[in-house]
């Protein structure tokens, strides 16, 4: 299985990419010539990893019977100064709110998609230090 993804330079410091058909706006900030079309590269990264393991997440607690009122994940990731400028770690937090929700079950679906499911998880604990926690707000 091989996945396909054609970027097209579209001026200045914007490219967007076709990722199964579906455009990618990427740009740089205005100090390195860019006009914040997109987001950066870099930062796309943290996204894919959030939506990733929350596809995840959300599939599992669906199977498991748990009803969320609302699911939210922060990262924040650690840049070297030097370049290149490069993730050297990585931490995630999975908030969930809803009434009632049981810990265990949240933990493991969390679990599940951190140590057998999500890629995106995997490929950057090959090369950094990744670490998450798991918050829960009662509505």
């Amino acid at each position: 299985m091989k996945h396909n993804v054609t970027t097209t330079w579209k001026g200045n410091m914007a490219f967007e990419a076709k990722v199964n058909d579906l455009p990618v706006m990427m740009d740089a900030s205005p100090e390195h010539g860019g006009e914040q079309k997109g987001p950066r590269p870099k930062e796309l990264l943290l996204a894919s990893v959030t939506g990733c393991t929350g596809m995840d997440v959300v599939a599992i607690l669906k199977k498991m019977q748990v009803e969320l009122e609302s699911f939210q994940m922060y990262v924040e990731a650690d840049i070297t100064e030097e370049h290149p400028k490069h993730y050297t770690r990585m931490h995630l937090i999975y908030e969930f709110k809803g009434k009632n929700l049981d810990r265990a079950k949240l933990e493991k679906a969390v679990t599940l998609s951190q140590d057998k499911y999500c890629g995106v998880s995997y490929m950057f604990k090959k090369f950094l230090e990744f670490t998450y926690e798991i918050k829960i707000i009662e509505s």
